[in-house]
């Protein structure tokens, strides 16, 4: 008979969610809805807000990657003011962002993603875990835990917080970089890229081999993708301007303030989060997992599908290999654990390039601002995605309107057709167990909402 299955919550991502898959009378998947029943309402509560408390308010909407949010707003209220930052602000803002993603990276590739791989999607939930992790390899167990807290004391010690940071300001930065502290940087970051290139070395020989066949089943479908890359086409994570790529690997260039024209919001009814759709590709939006439309995704695999190159000589050979194998656009979906690995080692490398930047230990960290009646759009990319913050500002410096897309939402749309992908693929005649069941949740797991 036909019946309703519940997976709540799904585990081991960055959130809260839960999937509801129905059977029909022959027990095969009729639907599928992933439901994020979680409603935050910054874009209301913002307004009437001073536009320089704004990066000191929005950080708190996510405690994973608060720099990305505090950054993205900074940049929107630069904008809203009209100021132009010293370029020491620049490159120390870029600092804390490719500082602040390492030990993100660490955690879901071992924390998050590992279990399935490691102990096996199928095995025992009581083993399936972190816990299963540490007791299969203690060793390198402790290793990831050491280095994701030396990461995150790094930012700290330096700045103040990790979480829900205050460093950047309107104009620029709180506070120059001393020459001690940025010899303790370059140490450090010597030490996490050694442990970076260990990581997706150990992952290419010990883990996506022996899973290929999933990799090349579970969740897939084709769709665009969106990033930011400079103007020459190189990947980024904090300026340059946003790439939209349709699925045959063509793509359109827009400046940051132009995202409207090129994407559009729909709502479904059963979600709170919003689902941004490829507005300008001109058949509007599906969720008919035969036939999406305008359906892209964002996330690390969209920012190496997007780039023409990586920024890092380490970094670019790992996305040679990977496009030899995969040809660009790369539109497996378990393969955002590879992409995610080949950007682990590039934060690595633009951290220790920055910090041994000369110009990084100049004083010159913050510009002066006007008040001034304005609006602003801010963007970087946010480990979960291309992160959006819209404002406008009354002449006394007031919010008066803001929009943002937050990394994750971009890929809500791609999440429910790819769970959809997965639940047909592995339910059949209503045989249902954990290990069933898990493997529909990896297909959510891989883009680490």
């Amino acid at each position: 008979m036909a019946k309703t299955i519940q997976i709540q919550p799904v585990t081991r991502i960055e959130g809260h969610a839960r999937v509801v898959i129905q059977l029909n009378d022959a027990g095969e998947v009729s639907d599928t809805k992933v439901h994020v029943m979680a409603l935050r309402g910054f874009e209301k509560f913002c307004h009437g807000r001073p536009v320089e408390e704004m990066p000191r308010i929005v950080n708190r909407i996510c405690g994973i990657c608060p720099w990305n949010h505090h950054l993205a707003s900074a940049k929107a209220a630069d904008a809203v003011f009209g100021v132009t930052l010293p370029p020491t602000a620049v490159k120390l803002r870029r600092l804390a962002q490719h500082l602040a993603w390492i030990p993100d990276k660490l955690l879901n590739f071992y924390f998050l993603a590992a279990p399935d791989f490691v102990i096996g999607p199928t095995a025992d939930p009581s083993v399936r875990n972190v816990v299963g992790i540490i007791q299969a390899a203690p060793d390198l167990a402790k290793k990831v835990v050491m280095l994701r807290q030396k990461g995150s004391m790094l930012l700290e010690d330096w700045l103040g917080k990790v979480i829900h940071p205050v460093a950047a300001a309107v104009g620029g930065f709180s506070t120059p970089l001393s020459a001690a502290y940025r010899d303790r940087i370059v140490a450090e970051t010597k030490e996490q890229l050694e442990f970076a290139l260990f990581t997706i070395k150990f992952a290419k020989e010990n883990v996506f081999p022996k899973y290929l066949d999933a990799v090349k089943t579970l969740g897939v479908f084709d769709s665009g993708f969106l990033g930011t890359v400079t103007n020459d086409g190189t990947w980024d994570i904090y300026d340059g301007k946003l790439r939209m790529m349709k699925i045959d690997g063509s793509y359109e260039d827009f400046a940051y303030e132009q995202y409207s024209d090129h994407i559009a919001e729909a709502v479904e009814g059963w979600s709170y989060v919003k689902m941004p759709y490829a507005k300008k590709w001109g058949d509007g939006f599906s969720l008919d997992d035969a036939a999406p439309k305008g359906i892209y995704r964002a996330n690390c695999l969209a920012r190496i599908n997007v780039c023409d190159r990586m920024p890092t000589p380490l970094a670019q050979k790992e996305l040679e290999e990977f496009r030899a194998a995969f040809g660009r656009p790369a539109q497996l979906t378990l393969l955002y654990h590879w992409a995610r690995l080949i950007e682990l080692v590039a934060n690595c490398e633009m951290a220790l390039q920055l910090a041994q930047d000369p110009d990084i230990l100049s004083k010159d960290v913050r510009a002066d601002v006007t008040v001034k009646a304005g609006r602003g759009v801010g963007c970087v990319e946010a480990p979960r995605g291309t992160l959006i913050h819209d404002y406008t500002g009354d002449a006394q410096g007031f919010i008066t309107d803001v929009n943002l897309i937050v990394g994750s939402t971009h890929n809500q749309a791609p999440i429910n057709i790819s769970v959809k992908k997965a639940a047909k693929a592995v339910i059949k005649g209503g045989v249902v167990d954990q290990g069933v069941l898990n493997l529909v949740e990896m297909a959510i797991r891989a883009y680490d909402p």
